[in-house]
C-alpha cells in the first residue's frame, strides 16, 4: 500500500515537499514514479526514481525545479517541489513498479493521491 502526503494550498514560488510511504512492502523492491493528474486532463509523468535512488528522471516542465529522492529505510519517496506555478496545480500519484518509466503501466501499485493547489 502506498500512502502520498504533503499536499496542499500554496501560492505560486512555493515549495512543498510530497512524501509517499509504503507499507507491506519493501520500497527498496520497488522502482517509484509521482505522476500528476489536473481537472480536466490526462495523468502524466513527473518524475521516477530507482530502487536504489541512482538514477532519476524528471519530465522536461518541472526538471529545473523538482527533485525525486527516496529513503530506504523509512520506506518512503519524496518529491520536492519548488518555485510552483499554478499550472502544477493537480492531484498527485505515487506508484511503484519494477522499473524507473515515464509510462503509467508499467506500475503495479498506487497511491491515492494528494491534491496540490497553486493559486494566489
Amino acid at each position: 500500500q502506498l500512502q502520498a502526503s504533503g499536499g496542499g494550498l500554496v501560492q505560486p514560488g512555493d515549495s512543498l515537499r510530497l512524501s509517499c510511504a509504503a507499507s507491506g512492502h519493501t520500497a527498496s523492491d520497488y522502482s517509484m514514479g509521482w505522476f500528476r493528474q489536473g481537472s480536466g486532463k490526462e495523468r502524466e509523468f513527473v518524475a521516477s526514481i530507482s530502487r536504489t535512488g541512482d538514477y532519476t528522471d524528471c519530465a522536461d516542465s518541472v526538471k529545473a525545479r523538482f527533485t525525486i529522492s527516496r529513503n530506504n529505510a523509512k520506506n518512503t519517496v519524496f518529491l520536492q517541489m519548488n518555485m510552483l506555478k499554478p499550472e502544477d496545480t493537480a492531484v498527485y500519484y505515487c506508484a511503484a513498479g519494477l522499473h524507473p518509466a515515464r509510462i503509467d503501466y508499467p506500475y503495479h501499485y498506487w497511491g491515492q493521491g494528494t491534491q496540490v493547489t497553486v493559486s494566489s
